[in-house]
């Protein structure tokens, strides 16, 4: 039997994972591969596949799935974290975008409410592109990353509205037998519908369904719940995309949702790569032939417009140009939520069919340059910086009475408040180290002037504002920021001004090491290894490897650069063998604190093994190792002293000693 649908699906793959292989290799997201195979594969390119009926069947599929999931993974709590660029930043975004964008549609002829809608569409952003880019370029924790994430969840929570507001600005005959106070009474009851689901009847259907341990049976309960709640917000009239989302956050909301999300997960990326493709299929290649320049020009006009108004917005927010051209050109896209918005304003006569083809184009190309223009942020951030602009708007340049309180003396300059930050201000404070913090981050720089902290606003990346911390007297700078780029940057300009600072950097990855030395950094400690560190030192005293022997490993480690980690051949001996022949006996490592019994006694008036059955291994004593002691050694106070015996045993006599570290 020929399923032509099977045929079309293993055609697609099949060509995917050439395009998308090749796209890795050039290190461009995977998500442009799939566009670009869906442009090679559609009715449009190659005419691998024919049949628009399909195609479009596949697009609805995958973006039911696309939302399903998404919905699941969302939640209200994420938006408490970067509260400000949510509310603030997202609203001034979207606000303005669909303001700007109506203007000028219709200045071209549009009627307002089909303006409007355009402005939706062109509003929202790729957020499957852009978190995949700025991850990859570990930068989702920077000023910059923060806002640029927190504009995404803000679109992809007013996708709901825009979608509720679509029939509105329609006016037609496919909704004139239902009033807008209809509309919202039918809205009002989803959402209800939704917030009881999410908070009693979700929760209490999950756990007995959890209680019969059966995968089979949670996993169709999850599928039917997304469709039925599809299945009801389209019966109502309103979006079944929207239906799924919603389906999604009920899920979400419940303490079911992680396990609901890790049986969906092995299906999600094939999900998101059907819906991409499908999109790519949508794309008109001889449309395109036509005018490219035309096609072209738009594509640039809306990728430099949507960047300057998300760069304005970021600047009103207080952060300083560099940040706003980062996120700016991040968020210049159309994103995946417009074509699922398209297609509704399409059912709704807000789009003519020759608009939507032209929407696709435009859109598709936008998001196969967003790569490459992130990628190109820094440089044309170093462009604008050179240009005579006023200084506040480059460098959020600290007022004249921060400048003065500034103003010591062979102090320490911190720079980023994150948590390496705090926990070395509270060290310095503690240990009387005057010291002063740079940060970009408004939110976090309130609330530490709320604890009394030397923190002040501004871009370390400019000469002027390090100036102003009076760096040409400080004694030592520690970088612990979360932007590679940036910290490249500020150690550079650190070592410029003063050549005789002494700059201790902390960064991620071992890759970032080499440049950071090169710049002038006179130490650099990076997480990735110093995370090793710290597990393996636990690792090694939990099979009781000598303190002394971990902390020099340790120092060598640390002193060779890392690279021992890379090229690992030493061995250390360990007493753990020994519990590998005695299955019931256990070893204990107990420090003789001052004023013990065992305290100045010999090894032959203790008694140990005649009197109470235990053996004493070895005898730690500072950087001396005593092992197999004999009965003349004398025990002094802070030696530490390993004992073999029964767990009994060990008890026993752990009061001879005063204090137990650690009982094996």
């Amino acid at each position: 039997m020929h399923i032509p649908l099977l045929n079309d699906i293993i055609l697609i793959f099949a060509l995917a994972i050439g395009v998308v292989y090749l796209c890795q290799k050039l290190r461009i997201p995977s998500v442009v591969g799939f566009l670009i195979t869906g442009v090679l594969a559609g009715p449009h390119g190659l005419g691998l596949v024919s049949d628009i009926e399909n195609v479009e069947a596949m697009a609805e599929i995958g973006i039911i799935l696309l939302l399903f999931t998404i919905g699941i993974e969302f939640s209200l709590r994420q938006l408490l974290q970067i509260r400000r660029s949510v509310l603030l930043g997202g609203t001034l975004q979207v606000t303005i975008t669909i303001l700007v964008t109506a203007i000028i549609m219709a200045k071209t002829g549009s009627s307002w409410g089909e303006a409007m809608f355009i402005g939706f569409l062109i509003a929202l952003s790729s957020t499957a592109i852009v978190l995949k880019l700025i991850q990859d370029r570990s930068e989702v924790d920077t000023p910059h990353g923060r806002n640029t994430l927190g504009i995404l969840i803000f679109q992809d929570i007013v996708i709901i509205p825009m979608m509720l507001f679509t029939p509105i600005l329609a006016q037609t005959a496919v909704n004139l037998n239902r009033s807008p106070l209809l509309l919202l009474l039918q809205v009002i009851l989803v959402l209800l519908f939704v917030f009881v689901s999410a908070r009693w009847i979700a929760p209490f259907l999950f756990y007995h369904i959890a209680r019969q341990k059966s995968r089979e049976l949670f996993l169709i309960s999850i599928v039917t719940m997304g469709l039925a709640v599809a299945w009801l917000t389209s019966n109502l009239g309103l979006s079944i995309s929207l239906g799924a989302f919603l389906a999604g956050l009920i899920i979400s909301e419940s303490e079911y949702s992680h396990q609901a999300l890790g049986n969906i997960l092995p299906f999600r990326d094939v999900f998101t790569s059907i819906f991409f493709v499908s999109v790519g299929m949508l794309f008109n290649m001889d449309t395109f032939l036509q005018h490219p320049l035309v096609f072209l020009a738009v594509t640039l006009g809306i990728l430099l417009g949507k960047s300057a108004v998300a760069g304005l917005v970021i600047i009103l927010m207080g952060f300083p140009l560099r940040t706003a051209v980062l996120a700016g050109m991040a968020l210049g896209q159309v994103g995946e939520f417009s074509f699922i918005l398209s297609r509704v304003g399409l059912d709704y006569k807000l789009l003519s069919p020759e608009f939507y083809q032209m929407f696709i184009i435009v859109s598709v190309l936008t998001m196969a340059i967003t790569p490459f223009s992130i990628n190109a942020s820094p440089r044309f951030a170093r462009v604008l910086l050179k240009l005579p602009l006023p200084s506040r708007l480059k460098t959020g340049v600290i007022s004249e009475p921060e400048i003065k309180e500034a103003a010591i003396n062979d102090h320490l300059v911190i720079i980023g408040f994150g948590v390496n930050g705090k926990n070395l201000a509270r060290a310095a404070a503690a240990s009387g180290i005057p010291y002063v913090i740079l940060e970009m981050n408004p939110d976090i720089i309130k609330e530490a002037r709320r604890d009394n902290e030397p923190i002040y606003y501004g871009d370390a990346t400019q000469a002027e504002v390090l100036h102003q911390v009076n760096l040409g007297q400080a004694r030592v700078v520690v970088i612990a920021i979360s932007d590679p780029a940036a910290t490249v940057r500020i150690c550079d300009l650190i070592r410029k001004t003063n050549p005789h600072v002494h700059i201790i950097v902390r960064t991620r990855y071992i890759q970032e090491i080499a440049p950071l030395y090169k710049v002038g950094a006179n130490d650099v400690i990076p997480e990735e290894f110093e995370t090793s560190v710290e597990i393996f030192t636990l690792v090694l005293k939990k099979y009781l490897v000598p303190r002394v022997d971990i902390d020099n490993f340790i120092a060598e480690i640390r002193a060779d650069g890392y690279e021992m980690l890379r090229s690992l051949s030493k061995k250390s001996p360990t007493l753990q063998d020994i519990k590998l022949h005695y299955h019931d006996a256990e070893i204990a490592n107990l420090r003789i604190e001052k004023g013990a019994w065992a305290a100045g006694k010999t090894l032959a008036e203790m008694e140990l093994r005649s009197r109470h059955g235990a053996s004493l291994l070895l005898i730690q004593r500072g950087l001396e190792t005593i092992i197999n002691p004999d009965g003349d050694t004398r025990l002094q106070e802070d030696d530490q002293v390993v004992l073999l015996g029964t767990p009994d045993i060990i008890n026993a006599v752990a009061h001879l000693f005063d204090n137990i570290n650690e009982v094996k």
